[in-house]
């Protein structure tokens, strides 16, 4: 089924304990209600994280909304989800840009090229998902490495956070992270699951009241970073921007050391895929395992499409599930209008440049929880896992690579290619992992004792 929704009870009402399943809507003003509503929830990650990567805002939430439609027709409508910007490329796009000149034209092809072939990767992952099954992946990445990848992928980050965002405005930063938190503890419900959206505007309008009260952010030294004084927020290209048009589009540059920067976010993408389908058919009471090697392929080729006009790279949304478990919902239906709302507000240059006018110190308030949130979501995987950790088989590359990630420790190969951070840190931790289990022999114990 990819569309034809048949219509739920009187499409106005849910009975205690049902759901609308994904083949099923309620009528069309409310399925366009839960639509927007899908919008909204994604709305703060999927264009923070192209602000935090260099890339177009405006390209990301417009393609966001075509990767969902292309998702939707791949899974056969089976499983509902919104594609939004995957924030586990960050780090290797920053290394990109590190490497290749920073925020320039040539290096923004370069960072869509290397996410390209990444999502080509994860394509390829999801086919062999689908003829081989599931376990293939288990087996390359059993959850004490999957875990490890996700957790280096958020707390490799911690230098962006520290080196960049925070110190353009310390104080703005931490009002926003105080706000955020408050948010998403204090209020429940479908408020306290877009409080990261929530903080990064109330830290906007402050920022621009700040402007007016109290002038500029005064000069930043520590010895080794120095940052002049600046205003926080910046409208210059606001005035300027049309409201309706089509976005900066630019075509990919292929290069072998930028990609292999990036390949590590592959690993995660394909456990967050997994995680959501089983998320989806536990919450719907429906088996949507056969559509698990789709999925993983769907959010490759979507990759592939986004990337390949200057769009970020996509992931299944936490966010999404968050809404569909609130009002019951799973309709696909839902889906489609949200990302054809999504491709609209692509159409919108100067709502683009409203969203680039992001303040840095902002920024910093927003991604040092999501960036944590990250990190912490690989140890939940390794509890939900029981994974022991008294095993050196476990323990010993998992540690070493986080601390690589963590650093970020840079190795340089040869005088134009170095491997760093993200990068180097999954290639121990995956290496390391299967080198020391052939050495051991045996298959590693993967379940916590009592006494660990």
């Amino acid at each position: 089924m990819v569309f034809g929704w048949t219509k739920h009870g009187d499409g106005k009402h849910l009975a205690p304990g049902e759901v609308v399943k994904p083949d099923e809507r309620l009528t069309w003003p409310r399925m366009i209600g839960f639509g927007a509503q899908h919008v909204v929830a994604m709305f703060g990650a999927t264009f923070v994280f192209p602000l935090v990567m260099g890339l177009d805002p405006n390209v990301a939430i417009m393609m966001s909304g075509v990767a969902t439609i292309l998702f939707l027709l791949i899974v056969k409508g089976k499983v509902p989800s919104y594609l939004g910007t995957s924030a586990s490329f960050v780090g290797g796009v920053l290394a990109i840009r590190a490497l290749f000149g920073g925020d320039t034209a040539g290096a923004d092809a370069i960072v869509t090229g290397a996410i390209l072939v990444a999502g080509l990767v994860l394509a390829l992952c999801g086919l062999a998902v689908h003829f081989l099954g599931v376990q293939i992946i288990h087996r390359i990445f059993p959850p004490v490495v999957t875990g490890a990848v996700v957790m280096l992928i958020g707390f490799g980050l911690a230098y962006v956070v520290a080196d960049v965002y925070w110190p353009q405005d310390q104080w703005m930063a931490l009002v926003t992270m105080v706000i955020t938190f408050v948010v998403v503890v204090a209020f429940k419900g479908f408020i306290g699951r877009i409080g990261i959206l929530i903080g990064l505007i109330v830290g906007y309008v402050l920022s621009w009241g700040a402007d007016q009260l109290f002038g500029q952010v005064p000069a930043y030294s520590d010895g080794a970073l120095k940052i002049a004084s600046h205003f926080r927020v910046d409208f210059s290209n606001v005035a300027g921007a049309d409201w309706i048009g089509l976005p900066s589009f630019h075509l990919p540059d292929f290069r072998v050391s930028a990609v292999l920067l990036v390949l590590p976010a592959v690993i995660a993408l394909i456990a967050e895929n997994i995680g959501h389908v089983k998320a989806v058919g536990e919450m719907t009471g429906t088996d949507v395992d056969p559509y698990v090697g789709r999925a993983v392929a769907a959010d490759g080729v979507a990759t592939v499409v986004t990337s390949a006009v200057g769009g970020s790279p996509t992931t299944t949304y936490a966010e999404n599930i968050g809404v569909m478990a609130a009002t019951k919902v799973y309709s696909t239906a839902a889906y489609y209008i949200a990302g054809v709302i999504a491709i609209l507000f692509g159409l919108s240059p100067k709502f683009g440049a409203l969203v680039s006018a992001t303040p840095s110190g902002v920024l910093g308030g927003v991604t040092v929880i999501l960036y944590g949130m990250i990190g912490l979501l690989g140890a939940k995987i390794w509890i939900e896992n029981r994974v022991n950790f008294a095993d050196p088989v476990n323990m010993v590359p998992i540690g070493a690579g986080i601390i690589l990630a963590i650093g970020p420790v840079k190795h340089f190969i040869s005088g134009d290619f170095r491997l760093e951070g993200i990068a180097l840190g999954t290639i121990v931790v995956v290496g390391g992992y299967h080198l020391l289990r052939a050495i051991a022999g045996r298959e590693p114990v993967t379940v916590r004792s009592d006494a660990g």
